[in-house]
């Protein structure tokens, strides 16, 4: 199949997922209900998906056809009409993933689809499942002879949802199990933050307008922050959370994904590998610090009690699965800087974390001071340096901070802002991640997928960080739910002479 390129002129009109089965595999879990299954229902109340389509669900819970399917329309607030009668039509597989029996049963399943529906043998396999299963369940594939393309018509695709392996070596190890099976075209590693329409923006802003990409650089850029705070905290996930951090779960995958996008040089075509091989650049011009230099550009940080939004939340250590004595970090702040032409000097921050007093994801980039201010100190109180701000969540727009003179007679200037706003501005509903890479993964488009040598530079930036968390030495800052961090992350500001934006 053809793979098609999302900006080419008239795609987006014509996106719509060609015949096709897809097998969603931990089809009985949280991820297929709470985001897989609604981003499907959207698309096919936007006519995106054809007749010839299937969904086939794997898990280990005992169900029947029937049983999937009802429990799939149980899920949905108001399932549509398209929603019920795609539904009428799912198939479901029960059993283990470590049993061959499993994978026999899906070839049979996958052969009455293809003849009753005519999807022609193009699958797409989902890997809804613990990461741990993801090259087991590969291999199985390959070993029933289908983790390869019936004929040269046909495609065979395999999502995979993060975490992509949990360092270097095992993110390695993982590549050698899926390579054994899938070739790497066939590959389509999922990050949703790349789904999102003002992750996208950065692309439109940068390289469709004349005044953004001649500033977008060392000589006007003093600094950028790129923060993705949550509040809320880790709820049910307790167990998982103490495995991961929020240096594995946002650092790795999320926030270096934006960084890169927002470093990248410009493309010689806006296509999958014209994007793809500028991000691996980016990545790889990132300054890779050593352990011993961690603890002085790197601050780990846990929420105590405290009181978010209202009401009073528990401490990390108090919650489900968590240990007592736990140094899981659920906040980060780093100093990055970046070894290019572009970028040289210029100092990236980054912050994450959980609990802190609302949810929102910027890119903020800050300009350096006009060299010369002609008006008087008590005239410019309130002006403050120019701003460029991409705001990913909940809020998703863009806002330019700039000088202007505030109405009067005397002659002040204060700081205001020019606000884009996507529901303001376009009378279309942004449609969500999830819905944007299910059909992309259809459609053979990969340019929102992270091929294998994105995800080892970003293991290679981050490994040393975990080697350095894994002393016990290494302190863990404390903070209370409720607030934006704990105060070592104002250091790494203050000794710049900078400090955190407040959103």
């Amino acid at each position: 199949m053809t793979e098609q390129n999302p900006l080419a002129e008239g795609a987006e009109s014509d996106r719509r997922a060609p015949p096709c089965v897809l097998v969603v595999f931990g089809a009985s879990g949280d991820l297929t209900t709470r985001k897989l299954m609604p981003a499907l229902a959207e698309l096919a109340d936007g006519r995106r998906l054809p007749a010839a389509f299937c969904v086939v669900g794997v898990a280990r819970t005992e169900m029947a056809d029937e049983d999937f399917q009802a429990r799939m329309l149980a899920d949905m607030d108001k399932p549509s009409a398209a929603w019920e009668s795609l539904v009428s039509g799912f198939r479901y597989v029960a059993g283990d993933y470590s049993h061959p029996d499993t994978f026999a049963a899906l070839k049979r399943v996958l052969a009455e689809v293809h003849a009753a529906r005519g999807t022609g043998g193009n699958v797409v396999y989902y890997l809804a499942t613990p990461p741990q299963v993801f090259g087991e369940v590969a291999a199985a594939l390959a070993a029933e002879g289908m983790s390869k393309p019936e004929d040269d018509g046909s495609f065979v695709r395999i999502v995979i949802e993060k975490p992509y392996g949990r360092d270097l070596g095992s993110a390695r190890e993982l590549d050698a199990q899926m390579h054994a099976s899938f070739d790497e075209s066939q590959i389509y590693r999922i990050d949703h933050y790349l789904g999102k329409e003002t992750v996208q923006n950065v692309l439109a802003l940068r390289f469709a307008n004349a005044i953004f990409e001649p500033i977008w650089n060392r000589r006007y850029v003093d600094h950028v922050q790129i923060t993705v705070a949550e509040s809320l905290g880790v709820g049910h996930r307790g167990s998982f959370y103490e495995g991961a951090g929020a240096l594995r779960d946002i650092v790795q995958n999320h926030v270096l994904q934006v960084l890169a996008l927002t470093l990248m040089e410009p493309p010689a075509t806006i296509d999958a590998q014209g994007i793809r091989d500028e991000k691996v650049k980016a990545l790889r011009a990132v300054d890779i610090l050593s352990v011993d230099e961690v603890g002085n550009e790197v601050v780990r940080g846990q929420y105590d009690r405290g009181w978010v939004e209202g009401g009073e939340v528990p401490a990390y250590r108090e919650e489900e699965g968590v240990a007592a004595d736990s140094r899981t970090e659920t906040y980060m702040a780093m100093r990055m800087q970046v070894d290019n032409w572009r970028w040289a000097g210029v100092p990236f921050y980054v912050r994450t974390g959980k609990r802190l007093p609302k949810r929102y994801t910027e890119v903020a980039m800050e300009f350096h001071d006009v060299p010369h201010l002609p008006f008087g100190r008590k005239d410019t109180r309130g002006l403050g340096p120019n701003a460029l701000v991409l705001r990913i969540q909940p809020d998703e727009g863009i806002t330019l901070r700039f000088g202007a003179k505030v109405p009067g007679q005397a002659f002040r200037v204060r700081s205001t802002s020019m606000d884009f706003s996507y529901g303001a501005a376009f009378m279309e509903e942004t449609p969500e991640a999830y819905e944007r890479l299910l059909l992309d993964a259809m459609v053979g488009d990969p340019t929102l997928f992270i091929r294998t040598d994105e995800v080892e530079q970003a293991w290679r930036i981050v490994d040393p960080i975990l080697e350095a968390f894994a002393d016990p030495s290494f302190p863990v800052a404390h903070y209370q739910a409720g607030t934006w961090g704990p105060r070592e992350a104002d250091r790494l500001l203050d000794r710049d002479g900078r400090r955190w934006r407040s959103p």
